[in-house]
C-alpha cells in the first residue's frame, strides 16, 4: 500500500466511521467504502442538511446533527431508524460548534451528554432510553460547552468551549460525581485550579481514561508569570497524578486533534502525526489538505476536518473534495 491512496467518491463526504474494515459515512445515509475503493450507495435521506455525526463506543447508536445548528437526530444503526430528535439552545449556535458527546459508563450503559436546554448546562441522558440522568438544581458557570468527549473509561468527560471574550478554554468532570450530584458538571474539579493554564486552549482529546492531550494558541491570558502550560504549547496532563506529564513548546498550528495512543494526529491544513511527550512531528502529509480550524467558535464558520483513526491504529481516513485520502500510518514507537 502506498503511504497515501484515494478512495473515489462523488458529493461532500459528511462524516466518517470505520465499520471493521469499511468506511461509513452516515451523514451521506451510510454509504460505504471498502479498502479497496468499492463504493456502496445508500437510499437513505435524512430531509434535514445535517453535516456532522458521532458514533457510540458500541457502534449501535450514532447522533448526526448540525455542527453550527439547534438540530439533532439519534439513530439506531441496526435498523437504521430514527430513535427520537434532539436540540440545542439557540443561543449564538451559529457561532460555536454543537455540543454533542457519546460515551459507555463502567456499568456497560452507553449515555448522551449534550447542552439541551441552555448553551452553559450539560445534561447526562440514557442513549436508548433518553433518559435525563441529571436532573437537579443547578448554577452553570457561563461557559460556552463544546468539543465534549467522554474518556475511554467513561470516567470522565473533556470539554474544549470557550468564554464570552472570545477565549478557548478546556473543563473536565467526574462523571460518577455527576450521576451522584448534577451541580458536579458545574464546577470543574479535575484540571482547574491545578492545570496552570494560561493560554488560550486550541483543541483537546482523550489519550486514555487517565492522560488528556492539550494544545494551546498563541493567545495569552496573562494571568500567571511562571504557567505550567503557556502559549503554543502541547501539553499531557494525568488526571490521577494532578499534574503534566509532558509539556513541549511547537511552532506549528495543531488544529483538531485525534488520538492514537500516546501520539496524536493533528488536523490543521494538512495531517500531521505527532510524538505528545516531545512535540516531534513524526510524519505529515502535505498533499492532504484539511480545513484550517483552530478551536470551536467562530463567527465565520470553517468546518471542522472530517476523519477517522481504524481502530487498530495503522490508517486514517481524511475527507477530500474528491473522495477519501487514505493514510498509513507509521508504525507506533510506544503505547
Amino acid at each position: 500500500m502506498k503511504s497515501v491512496e484515494l478512495l473515489p467518491g462523488s458529493g461532500q463526504v459528511g462524516s466518517l466511521w470505520w465499520d471493521g474494515d469499511e468506511l461509513v459515512d452516515l451523514v451521506g445515509g451510510g454509504r460505504r467504502w471498502q479498502l479497496d475503493g468499492a463504493a456502496r450507495d445508500t437510499s437513505i435521506r435524512w430531509g434535514h442538511p445535517f453535516d456532522q455525526a458521532v458514533v457510540s463506543p458500541s457502534g449501535r447508536y450514532a447522533v448526526i446533527y448540525v455542527e453550527r445548528g439547534t438540530k439533532g437526530i439519534v439513530v439506531d444503526l441496526s435498523g437504521p431508524k430514527v430513535v427520537r430528535e434532539i436540540d440545542r439552545s439557540y443561543y449564538h449556535s451559529s457561532d460555536y460548534d454543537y455540543p454533542v458527546a457519546l460515551g459507555q459508563l463502567p456499568d456497560g450503559r452507553e449515555i448522551l451528554v449534550h447542552c439541551p436546554e441552555h448553551y452553559n448546562e450539560l445534561q447526562i441522558d440514557d442513549l436508548e432510553t433518553g433518559q435525563r440522568l441529571t436532573e437537579g438544581a443547578r448554577q452553570s458557570a457561563d461557559v460556552f460547552h463544546s468539543r465534549l468527549a467522554v474518556s475511554p473509561d467513561g470516567r470522565h468527560l473533556l470539554v474544549a468551549g470557550w468564554l464570552w471574550a472570545p477565549l478557548g478554554v478546556a473543563l473536565a468532570y467526574d462523571l460518577a460525581a455527576a450521576l451522584a450530584d448534577p451541580g458536579a458538571l458545574d464546577e470543574d474539579t479535575m484540571l482547574h485550579p491545578f492545570a496552570g493554564i494560561d493560554a488560550e486552549v486550541a483543541s483537546a482529546c482523550w489519550l486514555d481514561g487517565d492522560r488528556l492531550a492539550l494544545a494551546t494558541t498563541d493567545e495569552s491570558l496573562e494571568w500567571d508569570e511562571t504557567p505550567a502550560l503557556g502559549t503554543r504549547q502541547l501539553g499531557v496532563w494525568s488526571l490521577s497524578q494532578r499534574r503534566w506529564l509532558h509539556h513541549s513548546a511547537v511552532d506549528y498550528r495543531i488544529g483538531s486533534l485525534l488520538a492514537r495512543g500516546s501520539q496524536v494526529v493533528s488536523l490543521y491544513d494538512h495531517p500531521q502525526l505527532i510524538d505528545t511527550e516531545t512535540g516531534t512531528v513524526i510524519a505529515q502529509w502535505p498533499e492532504v489538505r484539511v480545513p484550517e480550524k483552530d478551536g470551536a467558535f467562530g463567527v465565520t464558520h470553517i468546518p471542522t476536518p472530517v476523519a477517522a483513526i481504524s481502530p487498530d491504529g495503522t490508517r486514517l481516513a481524511v475527507a477530500q473534495e474528491d473522495g477519501i485520502a487514505l493514510i498509513e500510518l507509521p508504525n507506533h514507537e510506544r503505547s
